[in-house]
């Protein structure tokens, strides 16, 4: 479910960069092709991770959003931020990476609230 090179990007940008539609996830700089986008999104949808709705605002586009179990992945993706950026160089920037290692739990709790905001929004 989680194993392939594409989900665990795609769910990093539903849950960190607040990315929402296909559009945003293709052109978010990783280079991932439309047919392994489109694929990865109905994965993860059928597995319960991702939930999808029409965009209010254009009712030919969908907006993407992680479910309950989506979010509950959030510990191990600030594990694996964490991991990657001891030993790679990544782009995500030195106050999140401060915040995610000093106040994980606060950081946590962050997203969460985060998240349920866009919930309410979406209902």
């Amino acid at each position: 479910m989680l194993g392939d090179n594409w989900s665990m990007l795609v769910i990093r940008d539903l849950m960190f960069r607040g990315r929402q539609t296909f559009n945003e996830f293709l052109t978010g700089g990783e280079g991932i092709a439309t047919n392994i986008l489109a694929d990865r999104l109905r994965r993860l949808e059928q597995a319960g991770i991702v939930a999808k709705r029409p965009d209010p605002a254009d009712r030919r586009r969908s907006l993407y959003r992680l479910t309950e179990k989506g979010i509950g992945l959030a510990p191990v993706l600030v594990e694996l931020v964490l991991w990657s950026a001891a030993h790679e160089s990544t782009d995500a920037p030195p106050a999140v990476l401060r915040q995610m290692r000093e106040h994980r739990r606060a950081f946590l709790a962050d997203v969460r609230r985060q998240w349920e905001a866009l919930a309410e929004e979406a209902d």
